[in-house]
């Protein structure tokens, strides 16, 4: 919106020129996200309070975590607001891809909504039906994928990390593909958020990850020099991203240990699903593996200890999955499984770097 009421004016005033800068604009999107949740933060959460939406710890869990039970949850709002409300600031509203993303943004976040309020007024953690918020889920982003492949311009092959000549076109498969990796992330997140700030660290590391991407990408010269493929308009995501940085910051004063707030289904499901999206969109779909390391491990770690369960009748792999409660039933502190996963994932979004050079 800024862009476009103020960039015109650089024909009278030079000074508004920086208005045509993706970098300008970025920094003061994540900026402007980072005071949204200084502004708006205390307000929400004294809110949450008077209206007792409040975390249900599962019975199952680490007794250590039932001191958190009534803490407020449903943070993610405030991380989708100040998101959004960024976004539409600085961003130049006539790429579409920048409509795209926020769709995905909204809509797993309304998803998380309903899945929150259903735990909350039914007192348990169990929310909406699994078959249920999957089959939203898979909708939204199938719908997404479709549009996506439909719009000219867009190709339907897959980059593959390491080797820059490997290109598969897989036609049709794309939309399977990238409905898969925005439905994964969103769940893989999901699974991940069970730790004050545990979840938050790693997406505001992949965000600033899939910013640089999203700026090569959407740079001919860049991208033709570093030999990534070149979508035109990408850049404009780094906005995007630079907001869910900022807000993920501004998220993160109130939920570092001990939390103030949760992030709930609301927050950890649009960051998941927004962040598969920016994959898709800047061509890196693959490396989402790489980058979102964590949430890999996490979603494995409970794929195979549910499996390990029912083939042996009951033995289990980890004392309890996701993995980061079985660190803590091993006795390790809270504060110590949240830094040292968040080292891990700066570690892997280095790595993913390399990729760049690494082909």
């Amino acid at each position: 919106m800024l862009y476009h009421l103020l960039y015109p004016l650089h024909e009278v005033y030079s000074f508004f020129n920086v208005f045509r800068y993706i970098t300008f604009r970025t920094i003061y999107a994540a900026i402007t996200a980072l005071v949204i949740c200084f502004v708006v933060g205390p307000w929400l959460i004294r809110k949450l309070h008077e209206l007792q939406i409040g975390q249900t710890i599962r019975d199952d869990g680490p007794n250590s975590h039932l001191a958190k039970q009534g803490t407020p949850t449903m943070g993610g709002i405030l991380i989708i607001f100040a998101v959004t409300v960024s976004t539409l600031l600085w961003a130049n509203l006539n790429i579409f891809y920048i409509w795209l993303v926020l769709m995905i943004t909204l809509g797993f976040g309304l998803i998380g909504f309903f899945d929150d309020y259903r735990k909350l007024t039914r007192r348990n953690s169990r929310g909406v039906p699994g078959s249920i918020r999957l089959g939203a889920e898979i909708a939204i982003a199938l719908f997404v994928s479709i549009v996506l492949y439909f719009k000219p311009g867009f190709n339907p092959y897959v980059t593959i990390p390491f080797f820059k000549t490997v290109l598969p076109n897989i036609g049709w498969g794309y939309i399977l593909l990238s409905t898969f990796i925005i439905v994964g992330a969103a769940n893989a997140v999901n699974l991940t958020d069970g730790l004050d700030g545990l979840a938050i660290g790693p997406a505001i590391t992949c965000f600033m990850t899939y910013l640089l991407f999203a700026y090569f990408a959407g740079n001919i010269k860049i991208a033709t020099y570093l030999q990534v493929p070149y979508v035109a308009g990408t850049g404009e995501l780094s906005i995007f991203c630079g907001a869910v940085i900022g807000a993920g910051f501004g998220f993160l004063w109130y939920n570092t240990y001990p939390a103030q707030v949760f992030m709930g289904d609301v927050g950890s499901l649009s960051l998941g699903g927004s962040l598969g999206a920016v994959a898709i969109l800047t061509k890196q779909e693959i490396l989402l593996a790489i980058v979102g390391g964590i949430f890999v491990l996490e979603t494995f770690s409970v794929i195979f200890q549910v499996a390990w369960f029912k083939l042996s009748k009951g033995k289990r792999i980890f004392r309890m999955a996701p993995i980061h409660h079985h660190f803590e039933l091993k006795g390790w502190p809270e504060p110590k499984v949240i830094v040292r996963f968040w080292i891990i994932s700066i570690l892997l979004a280095l790595v993913a770097m390399s990729t760049l050079k690494l082909r």
